[in-house]
């Protein structure tokens, strides 16, 4: 008797998942709790596990869109656990019959004799000397064959050689069905540039402080809290406390309202196997920046690892992303709807300034603040991104709060 497996529910607004990958194969043997396939949503991957054990018999194939409480498998639990047994080389193999030597020599001369457009020796050594391709030149002797005479009246020049059309290298394509996350991820982007008035506003940070800061105290900081400090946490200190100054770039459209949020769930991208994902720090307002810094690296382990949870990747007010590690100089995000902004930050690169009228050499960074028009203003966006600027270039400020 066979156990229908159902795909289970994942979340309330997820209606169908992907079938990723099956772990087992049909027909293997599984056991219970055992894991037997990813399945993809448009929010995240989650595991498929056996209900019984016994012989797996699948449903559904890889790439598959299947729908909540539809059957994706069946395990047989009547069926008994495999016995490996070894087994012996077979006595002896049936023999191969191969053609004749003396019939394939024949067939090979009269395939060289005969065969349409083939140069006789001599002229094939005349179109060697000419540099001229035997299939570009029409022969006239019986069968099509090139004779000396046609190799001799052939012309390079008006003769269009095949190497001048022949493309080098491959041209091999492949064709990959997309995933759930990456359908859904176009869709929303394209959503974004359809529905929002999205504008993007940019400046410089001057990046020196922090980087003093991180050089004198980063042993100390890993010692005693057992993570690197790094960019994020000073970014995401700065847009909390701009947020809290600009609340309208923490603001949403719902219908005809403006929800306005008193607090700060940054939205940070991280780069996952699968694709972008966006987990989300709760009430980053309240947090040092150590506290910061576990909380990011904790999400990008667990994204890298595809085992991010829905609740970890929902809501979100604000969203930071860098594309500096990627070697980004200038961009302009994209919006992470239903949020109404978005800071990118860049690659930190060594650039004359002029300081006090002086010209000295700085760490800079661009920086861009992508938000929707309908509801922040040119005034906000541009004040947002100048505190923002300010903070970071004076970090003690931004640490005693004043």
């Amino acid at each position: 008797m066979s156990i229908e497996m159902k795909i289970p529910a994942v979340g309330e607004s997820i209606t169908e998942v992907t079938l990723s990958k099956w772990i087992k194969n049909n027909g293997d043997y599984v056991q219970m709790d055992e894991i037997i396939a990813e399945l993809e949503s448009d929010k995240a991957t989650f595991e498929l596990t056996a209900e019984k054990a016994g012989v797996l018999i699948t449903k559904a194939s890889e790439g598959d869109t299947i729908a909540i409480g539809s059957v994706v498998c069946a395990i047989d639990d009547k069926a008994a656990a495999p016995v490996i047994a070894v087994k012996s080389a077979p006595l002896a193999e049936k023999a191969i019959a191969t053609p004749s030597p003396i019939a394939e020599i024949k067939k090979s001369n009269n395939e060289a004799t005969y065969a349409s457009g083939h140069p006789s020796p001599a002229a094939a050594k005349i179109l060697s000397e000419k540099g001229i391709d035997a299939q570009s030149v029409k022969g006239s002797g019986i069968d099509g064959r090139i004779t000396k005479e046609d190799a001799q009246a052939a012309n390079r020049s008006e003769i269009k050689s095949a190497a001048v059309t022949t493309v080098q290298g491959s041209r091999t394509m492949r064709a990959e069905k997309m995933s759930s996350l990456r359908k859904t991820v176009a869709k929303r982007l394209v959503a974004v540039k359809n529905d929002t008035a999205m504008l993007t506003t940019f400046n410089e940070v001057d990046m020196q402080a922090i980087m003093d800061i991180r050089a004198k105290y980063k042993d100390k900081f890993k010692e005693k809290y057992g993570v690197g400090l790094g960019f994020m946490s000073f970014f995401t200190k700065a847009v909390c406390e701009a947020l809290q100054a600009f609340p309208a770039v923490n603001a949403q459209i719902n219908g005809e309202e403006i929800i306005y949020h008193n607090y700060a769930d940054i939205s940070i991208a991280v780069s996952a196997p699968k694709g972008l994902v966006v987990p989300i720090i709760k009430n980053a307002e309240s947090l040092t920046l150590a506290g910061i810094e576990k909380a990011v690296a904790e999400l990008a382990i667990k994204a890298r690892e595809n085992k991010l949870t829905l609740e970890e990747m929902t809501g979100g007010t604000f969203t930071i992303t860098n594309g500096g590690v990627f070697g980004s100089m200038m961009s302009t995000p994209i919006i992470n709807a239903p949020q109404s902004a978005i800071l990118g930050m860049h690659n930190i690169v060594e650039r004359p300034v002029a300081i006090n009228g002086q010209v000295v050499i700085r760490p800079m960074m661009y920086v861009a603040l992508s938000y929707d028009h309908r509801i922040i203003d040119g005034r906000e966006s541009v004040g947002f991104l100048v505190r923002v600027k300010q903070l970071l270039e004076d970090p003690e400020r931004m640490l005693l709060g004043v």
